[in-house]
């Protein structure tokens, strides 16, 4: 079975956990929201990032895209565009370029 987009019900159980997040990590969509047929979980997770209280940090082309498609740019605390780079730094791991200009600074 191919699956095009989360259900409903998963979409709302994931609209109130983010409505209670302090922080919000957000990198790409739920569904193929390029087709209106398959947007709705996308759509309602957009809308539950925009509307929470916490800090939301969004990242990757294809969030991109759909911060674009549903016009939450002012609502989204901070958008990345490092792609897969961004996940990679909140994991913690060392990127050469970051590393170079840490150590610059240090000297």
């Amino acid at each position: 079975d191919m699956i095009f987009d989360i259900g409903p019900e998963s979409a709302a159980q994931l609209a109130e956990i983010i409505s209670k997040a302090g922080t919000i990590v957000w990198n790409g969509p739920v569904g193929v929201f390029e087709f209106d047929q398959f947007g709705a979980g996308t759509k309602t997770i957009s809308m539950a990032i925009a509307n929470a209280d916490g800090f939301s940090l969004a990242g990757g082309g294809d969030t991109i895209a759909a911060i674009q498609k549903y016009d939450i740019y002012d609502k989204i605390s901070y958008i990345s565009t490092a792609g897969g780079a961004f996940l990679e730094y909140l994991e913690g791991k060392v990127l050469p370029a970051v590393a170079m200009l840490e150590d610059r600074a240090a000297k």
